[in-house]
């Protein structure tokens, strides 16, 4: 039932002598999929340098189609866009984004159970689930607390 985020390549971007794959994160906020840029070094192991800027569509294959469309000089000034803005706390943030998903999906499940969308018993399942998940993440944030990077 979770609307899982996903993350597809987009695109590759050659700028300042370095080579950046290009990928759209996706997910889906309770009114319209939103995708934002990913920008990850070829020669790192790092999951990238996120773009604030957000990419709505009511599907995810709109979203991806939209972020597919921009040209190497819209993702030049997206890239210097995401460097400007730098989060120094990534897996802080990540952890962030997380729980606030969870919140989101277990808000949509309690409504959709109200409104007699979902069987009672299902529903009790799968937000006793996503509360443990969300228990799982906020045990993590300790090792995510003041590390840069």
């Amino acid at each position: 039932m979770a609307d899982e985020i996903v993350q597809p390549h987009i695109a590759s971007l050659d700028y300042d002598g370095r080579q950046f794959n290009v990928s759209c994160r996706i997910a889906f906020d309770g009114i319209e999929y939103v995708g934002r840029l990913w920008f990850a070094d070829e020669g790192w192991d790092d999951g990238g340098l996120p773009d604030r800027g957000a990419i709505p569509g009511r599907t995810r294959e709109e979203v991806i189609v939209v972020a597919r469309r921009l040209t190497q000089q819209d993702l030049m000034l997206r890239y210097r866009r995401a460097l400007a803005e730098k989060r120094r706390f990534t897996g802080l943030r990540r952890a962030t984004d997380e729980i606030l998903g969870k919140i989101r999906y277990l808000n949509q499940v309690a409504i959709s159970m109200r409104a007699g969308l979902l069987d009672t018993e299902g529903a009790a399942a799968e937000i006793d689930l996503t509360e443990r998940q969300l228990h799982e993440i906020v045990e993590r944030l300790k090792t995510h607390a003041g590390v840069e990077g």
